[in-house]
Order: structure tokens, then sequence, then C-alpha cells
């Protein structure tokens, strides 16, 4: 059976005067229907940029996605028209975005917002789309709904603004919902129970998730599968577990050591990845993460690394990931900690 979702040598660039962004570069994933797959990296890296890639949200000018195919249920939808991937947004795919308030409209009531999509998409007449906005506010936790809905975004605190996001992406039940950094802007307990109406539903509904991060406590607990983006392409690919404990890559080995860990005293100190990450306008002619790799050699200076079997369902951009494993091993003969043990 195929993926619901395939993601095929995805590239997306923006031309500025200063010259071509290749903020995607390459990217090739699948999200299997009912998984949460997990999109990890640093700012900037193009996490952000290939979820508005797929479903043709990208400002344009100045940015343009320029090659690849993005096949959901069998159709490339960066060949469909314009009618038909207005109709597959906030329908088959919605999506969540990171700041709720710049998201909602400020003039328009909670309920009109919720309301818009089930008439559009569902045909719903004004009552029906009334009763089904006011059944969603309650599935994601807004108590009061039926007197709520009547109030305005500026009315809600932003994690009531991330719940009613929520609600609004799942109101046409789509088989994929894209979560851009969903709990991004809230504090650490809103996050959780933000995340834990995420899960529930997707189990609930059936729904896939894409969460788009940095936080890897959030990875850890909630992906079944995870891809590591570094300079706009996929370095590593696993699931959670085998990802969190033999990790292949530097740049993920060096993502995990940042953590701050529960088995570790409040003295200790984080560990960094050193130097920046690369000018996309400029990137360097072999392995992007040369520069800031400690286990870099004159292979990687010359040469890009292509996604590489070192495991089962395990892949890896690195042409010294063996090294990588062995120098994990002896951390691990050394009594290291194990890297799942993160804290969430």
């Amino acid at each position: 059976m195929a993926p619901l979702l395939q993601i095929k040598d995805l590239r997306t660039s923006f031309f500025t005067d200063d010259g071509v962004v290749r903020a995607v570069d390459g990217v090739t994933y699948d999200v299997e229907a009912g998984e949460t797959l997990g999109l990890v990296g640093e700012s900037g890296c193009g996490k952000s940029v290939s979820a508005l890639s797929i479903l043709r949200l990208i400002p344009s000018p100045p940015g343009k996605i320029v090659g690849g195919e993005v096949i959901f249920e069998g159709e490339d939808l960066l060949k469909v028209d314009e009618n038909e991937i207005r109709h597959i947004r906030g329908n088959q795919i919605a999506m969540v975005f990171q700041e709720p308030m710049t998201s909602l409209n400020p003039v328009l009531t909670i309920g009109r917002q919720l309301t818009e999509a089930l008439e559009l998409h569902l045909k719903m007449d004004s009552s029906a789309a009334t009763q089904r906005a006011i059944q969603l506010l309650e599935m994601v936790g807004i108590s009061d709904a039926e007197s709520r809905i009547g109030d305005y975004p500026h009315q809600f605190s932003g994690g009531m603004r991330q719940r009613v996001m929520i609600a609004m992406a799942l109101s046409c039940n789509p088989k994929l919902l894209l979560a851009d950094e969903p709990t991004t802007a809230l504090d650490v307990t809103i996050q959780a129970q933000v995340l834990e109406i995420l899960a529930r539903l997707s189990r609930e509904l059936g729904t896939a998730i894409v969460i788009i991060t940095h936080n890897l406590g959030v990875v850890a607990r909630y992906a079944d599968r995870v891809n590591v983006m570094y300079a706009g392409r996929i370095v590593e690919t696993a699931d959670a577990a085998t990802l969190y404990e033999r990790p292949r890559h530097p740049y993920t080995v060096g993502l995990l050591k940042s953590v701050p860990r529960l088995d570790q005293t409040r003295k200790t100190k984080l560990e960094v990845i050193e130097g920046v990450p690369p000018d996309l306008i400029n990137i360097p002619k072999g392995c992007s993460f040369y520069p800031r790799c400690t286990f870099r050699t004159d292979h990687c200076k010359e040469e890009v690394p292509q996604l590489m079997q070192v495991g089962e369902k395990h892949l890896a951009a690195c042409w010294e990931w063996q090294a990588v494993a062995e120098a994990q091993t002896k951390l691990k003969a050394q009594g290291a900690p194990a890297q799942t043990e993160v804290a969430e």
C-alpha cells in the first residue's frame, strides 16, 4: 500500500538580490496514514518551507518551488490547478501555524472562522456548521464553548488560541495535519496540553501528523519516525527510538548532546555545536556540515553524501557514519547514559 504522502526531491528556492537561497534542496520522505512524523533541525534549516511547499503556500515572488514531486493519495499537488489545491487545503491537508495571533483574523469571531471552512468544504448550512464548531471547541478542551464561540481572538489566551487553531485544522477531518512549531510561544504546561490534544485526536480520527519542531523532547514523546534536517536537506531518518539510541550523523549527535538531561546535575554545562549553519546562498561544495563536524575527512569536503543505509529503516547522509557509530559504542562502554533519556 502506497504512503499517504510521498515527497520526492523537493526543491524550493528564494530569488533575492543577494542570490538564490536554496531553502529546500532535494528533500525526499514519506508519511504513512495515521503516523506521526517529526521534522527537526535548527532554525533556518528548511523545515517550515518544506511544509509550506506541500500546500503551495510559498510567497511568490521571491519564493518558487523549482523541482520535485508532492504525491498525495496518488496525485502530484505541484501539478494540480489552483481550484483543486484550494479544495485540498484545510479539507484533506490542514496546517497549524507557529503563532495563532498572526493566523487568526482579529476582526472575525472564532465561530465565523470555524464555520467558514465547514460551509465551504463540507457544504454545511449555517446552523449545522455552528453546532459542529461548538463540538470542535469542546473537543480541544475549551470550556463553555457555546458562549465563547462569539468571542474574538484577542479574548483568548495564547494556549486557547492555539487550541482554536487545532480545532480549525481538524474541522474537516483532514487525512494529514502539518503542525509547524505548534507550541513555540506557549509555556511548558500548556505545551504539554496542546501536544496531548494533537496525539489524542490523531488516535481518534486516524489523522497523520507532521510535527515540525526544534524541541527534541517533543519528538521523543510523540513521533513514530524522525527526519533530521540541515541546510535544506534531510541528513538522517529513523524511527524515534532508534534515532535517540543510535544516532549516526554527527549533526544528530550534536543536537542530542545539546538537550538538557534528567540524569545530569544542575551544574552540568550543555554541549554546543561549534560554528554556525552555512549560508544557503553559498552552500559548501561537499557536506554542508563539514565546517562544524568533528568527524570530517577530506572526502567530506569534496563530495556531498547521500542518504545511505546504516541500519534497518535507518538512513544517514554521512561518509563517516561508521566512525560515529564506533564513538557512540565507546561512550556506552564507558557508562555514558542512553541518548533517549532527554528532558521532555
